[in-house]
């Protein structure tokens, strides 16, 4: 594969990644994104139907308007609004393109794929932390009917189901299962219901759980997988519980090995990589972050709505211009 040389290489073509190629082209500079799978590749893996919690101004990028027939979009709106922005911009968009390590320095990198080579002057990482989901460590999270993401209701239908986790993702999923037949229970870990569960959906789970629609096992580990099956350890001592299907939504978070490979450092815990947050620039000059995996293990601290001033700040540098001096905002 031959490829021109262009300004800005954008690794990941999720909605942050496509902010960084379009404003890179309004700094009049050229911009390709790589990506390795579908364009904005995790939300196709978000639930059937699911709604943001943001409205759609928040969502949106390069001043395109979000048309929504609701005050917070679905899911599906939001991947017709992506591709819609990447055609009316003329993004150069390669996709099913693996990045397999980048060489170079700044301004002659050579953004190595399963297809060939990519020369740029600076590269950006926007991988999100959607494709490397927490794992809980125990035998038997590799069987088949065991998984660590949630689409839709209808293949559980009059099954036994174990959802293991307390936020956001594990709380709609089991109100989801629950009111399309499955028999659901809940493991969390903790004493309760995660805080950062959703104003709207925590009673709606609660009241469940106290009606005995859907069981709840708190301070509660899985300690093993069978076949049908799962062992728990909990306040009562080892227990079993019967699983034809197992949804551990336990999170999610960055690629740590990939970003190490193309040489940028991580920093304490968090695994956080190392940037200047006015620039985006990492330890590695001409090598950008940007989006979720900023905060590393921190997958709560950026969204969308906050990763955007992200691709602002990197086209400016890039272009040799003043970056945008106000902070992103975080998310509580």
């Amino acid at each position: 594969m031959e490829t021109s040389p262009v300004d800005l290489l954008v690794i990941g073509a999720g909605p942050v990644g496509l902010a960084c190629a379009l404003e890179a082209q309004r700094a009049g500079l050229s911009a390709r994104v790589v990506e390795k799978g579908a364009l904005v590749n995790s939300l196709t893996g978000y639930p059937t139907g699911m709604e943001f919690f943001s409205t759609p101004e928040l969502l949106r990028i390069g001043g395109h308007p979000f048309p929504t027939s609701r005050y917070k979009p679905s899911r599906e709106e939001a991947i017709d609004y992506y591709r819609g922005v990447a055609q009316a911009e003329g993004l150069d968009v390669r996709l099913l393109e693996r990045v397999e390590g980048v060489e170079g320095e700044r301004g002659a990198f050579r953004v190595v794929t399963g297809r060939g080579t990519h020369e740029a002057r600076a590269v950006v990482v926007a991988t999100g932390f959607f494709d490397q989901p927490n794992l809980m460590g125990v035998e038997g999270e590799d069987l088949p009917h065991v998984a660590h993401y949630y689409r839709e209701p209808y293949a559980f239908t009059g099954l036994d189901v174990v959802v293991v986790g307390a936020k956001n993702s594990s709380a709609r999923a089991a109100l989801d299962l629950y009111r399309h037949g499955a028999r659901v229970t809940l493991v969390v870990r903790g004493e309760g219901i995660s805080p950062s569960v959703k104003y709207w959906i925590r009673p709606d789970l609660e009241n469940r759980i106290k009606e005995g629609s859907i069981r709840a096992r708190f301070a509660t580990t899985i300690t093993g997988i069978r076949p049908g099956w799962v062992d728990m350890a909990g306040p009562g001592g080892p227990d079993t519980l019967p699983a034809e299907r197992v949804l551990a939504l336990t999170g999610y978070h960055p690629d740590c090995a990939l970003l190490s490979s193309f040489g940028i450092d991580l920093e304490g815990p968090e695994q956080a990589p190392h940037f200047d947050p006015a620039t985006m620039e990492t330890n590695r000059p001409g090598l950008y972050v940007a989006g979720t995996l900023c905060g590393g293990y921190a997958t709560s601290r950026w969204f969308i709505e906050n990763g955007r001033i992200h691709a602002v700040r990197i086209a400016a540098h890039a272009a040799g211009r003043p970056a945008p001096v106000e902070a992103p905002r975080e998310q509580p």
